[in-house]
C-alpha cells in the first residue's frame, strides 16, 4: 500500500474516501508516517415512537463479518443538506418517512484515523410509506424498545459506535 500511495503523491482516492500517508512532526521534532482517511460526511436518522421504541435495521457487515442493529445511515450526496440526507437514508433503508427531524449529535467515530463526521438526527414519529428501496441492506426492520438498548449494546448487538451513542442518548433522554 505504501508504494501505491507514494506513486500517487501519497494519496489513494475513491468517490467517498481518500487514503493519505501524512508526514507528522511530533512536538519533540521527530517525524513519523501516519495513515489518515478523508471521508465524506455521513447522516443517520433515528425515529422514536410514542411507545418509546426506536426504528432499527438488522444487517450484516462484511468487513467485520458481524450482524447487528443499526440506524439507517449513509453518505451525504453532493449539494445535499445533512437533515435531508438523514431523512432520505431512513426512507430508502426502512420504508418509513421520518417526522420533523432534529439534530441529536455529531460524532467522529475514529478521529485518530479518519476525519469522518457522522451527523445524527432524530424524529418523534415516522410514517410507513412502503417496502424499502434498499431492502438488500438489511434482513429486517423493527421497532425496538429503548429500554432494551443498554443491554443490546452490552451484548454487542449494537456494534456501530454511531448507533450505540445515539441510541444510548435517546434512551436517557426519553426514559430518564
Amino acid at each position: 500500500m505504501r508504494q501505491n500511495l507514494a506513486a500517487n503523491g501519497g494519496k489513494a482516492t475513491s468517490e467517498a474516501a481518500e487514503l493519505n500517508l501524512a508526514d507528522v512532526e511530533l512536538p519533540d521534532g521527530r517525524h513519523l508516517d501516519h495513515y489518515l482517511i478523508r471521508q465524506r460526511p455521513v447522516a443517520l436518522a433515528a425515529a422514536v415512537n410514542d411507545a418509546n421504541e426506536a426504528l432499527l435495521i438488522w444487517r450484516h457487515r462484511f468487513i467485520t463479518d458481524s450482524w447487528g442493529w443499526e440506524l439507517a445511515a449513509g453518505v451525504v450526496e453532493d449539494g445535499e443538506c445533512l437533515e435531508a440526507a438523514a431523512a432520505r437514508e431512513m426512507l430508502e433503508g426502512t420504508g418509513w418517512q421520518p417526522g420533523p427531524l432534529r439534530h441529536l449529535m455529531t460524532l467522529e467515530p475514529s478521529n485518530g484515523l479518519a476525519d469522518a463526521r457522522h451527523h445524527v438526527y432524530w424524529a418523534e414519529s415516522a410514517e410507513y410509506v412502503g417496502h424499502p428501496e434498499d431492502d438488500f441492506e438489511s434482513s429486517r426492520r423493527e421497532w425496538v424498545p429503548l429500554k432494551e438498548i443498554p443491554e443490546l449494546v452490552g451484548r454487542g448487538e449494537v456494534r456501530a459506535a454511531n448507533a450505540a451513542a445515539a441510541l444510548l442518548l435517546l434512551s436517557q433522554m426519553r426514559l430518564g
